[in-house]
């Protein structure tokens, strides 16, 4: 596990330490979206690249990128003096809005279109070498000595717009300065990581820092170290449950948003509005397994996983024994079918000789196995929708009324 995601995790790291330090210039500035923006400008350069003949990783399609990207960033800065008549986020949704339409015109005339889709959404962070990873420190490095030379200007251009009337030169130059570096990053770590991730890593670790702290040098050390974290997060978690990379750590990214977020949410809570709160959740979830028991109950399955019990309790003892079985059947049919689906796989490579014979009563027999376990599958849902029959009275209808009868008696408090 080590060998294979260290690179992507070194990666991440890297990608944070510039990305959380745009970000907060970003929302400071209110133009949330002009990263997705810039990366879907480079992503339409790219597709025209594909549509040239070049290669999605080679030399002229990052050169295609990149200028397209510049441009991009010329027309944010150029549109900033017109805030007041023309809004720069909609100037920004503009163009996200018209590049993402041409690329999809261009992809369409391009073979593979939708592949080259998917990969400019999610990227390929689980591939990255280590000369990605250290020209990707090099370029880095080189904006971020930039942006500390001039952190006075740029800072007061970002945090303090009304104090740019003393700066040495207006706000034009420095605004093209930042969107043309911002542009840089944007593209090069497109290619890596892709737009999707590329947006988490700009807007979250910055924008949960904001809300933890206020200080402008605590909340970009902060954002470094939630970026750092969730980034190796989001790689365990690819790794444990075989999920897609990229996707994997915006997950865990959203998650640590939805976390903050509750949390803020919960030291706002006085006691009775926690109360009517947790009353409100009893009716929310106890009133669709009273009406509805047979339609999916999320939240009933996730604690069914955790305690067993929770479902078997509402069973006979012959289904409890029904139940197990079939647990057990799955389990040795999984192992079975991993023993062999592996072996199958070494004699289509080649690595393991076997008869035709053999090798098509092999796929045969895993095609059988297959059907047997789904089998299974549909006795635990039988199952579960019997066990569901029953909670429908001994937990949805407790639930409802418990809820129902607490908010009745806080409302009525305060009337």
């Amino acid at each position: 596990m080590i060998e294979l995601l260290l690179w992507p995790l070194l990666a991440g790291l890297v990608l944070t330490s510039i990305h959380a330090y745009f970000g907060l210039h970003v929302l400071a500035r209110g133009v949330v979206f002009v990263d997705l923006s810039l990366a879907q400008v480079a992503a339409l350069g790219l597709t025209v690249a594909i549509l040239a003949g070049h290669p999605v990783h080679s030399e002229a399609a990052y050169w295609y990128a990149l200028a397209f990207a510049i441009a991009g960033a010329i027309l944010f800065a150029t549109a900033r003096p017109y805030e007041s008549s023309l809004p720069q986020e909609a100037v920004i949704g503009i163009v996200y809005a018209v590049s993402a339409a041409l690329a999809v015109i261009v992809l369409d005339r391009a073979p593979l279109g939708a592949e080259h889709i998917k990969q400019i959404l999610i990227g390929s962070i689980l591939t990255v070498t280590p000369s990605d990873v250290g020209l990707l420190v090099l370029l880095y490095g080189a904006i971020g000595v930039l942006h500390f030379v001039c952190r006075r200007p740029l800072t007061e251009v970002s945090f303090h717009p009304q104090l740019v009337t003393s700066l040495p030169r207006g706000a034009f130059v420095w605004d093209i300065v930042f969107y043309v570096s911002f542009a840089l990053v944007v593209t090069s770590s497109v290619r890596i990581a892709g737009v999707l991730l590329v947006f988490s890593y700009l807007i979250v670790p910055a924008g949960l820092a904001g809300v933890l702290v206020s200080d402008l040098r605590r909340r970009l050390m902060l954002a470094w170290g939630l970026g750092a974290l969730l980034t190796a997060l989001g790689l365990y978690a690819s790794w444990s449950w075989d999920l897609p990379t990229g996707p994997a750590i915006v997950t865990a990214f959203g998650a640590a948003t939805a976390l903050v977020g509750l949390g803020a949410v919960a030291r706002q809570l006085t006691r009775r509005r926690a109360g009517i709160v947790a009353c409100g959740l009893a009716i929310f979830i106890g009133l669709p397994l009273v009406a509805f028991p047979q339609v999916d109950q999320p939240w009933l399955d996730a604690l069914e996983d955790m305690a067993p019990v929770l479902q078997t309790g509402f069973l006979t003892s012959s289904e409890r024994a029904t139940r197990t079985e079939a647990i057990e059947s799955i389990e040795r049919a999984r192992a079975e079918l991993a023993r062999l689906g592996a072996l199958n796989q070494d004699v289509q490579w080649g690595k393991v000789e076997m008869e035709p014979e053999k090798a098509e009563r092999l796929r045969q027999y895993l095609m059988g196995k297959s059907e047997i376990s789904a089998g299974d599958q549909l006795v635990l849902r039988h199952l579960r929708s019997t066990a569901r029959e029953h909670q429908r009275f001994g937990l949805g209808l407790p639930l409802f009324i418990a809820g129902g009868c607490g908010l009745y008696a806080l409302l009525r408090r305060v009337s």
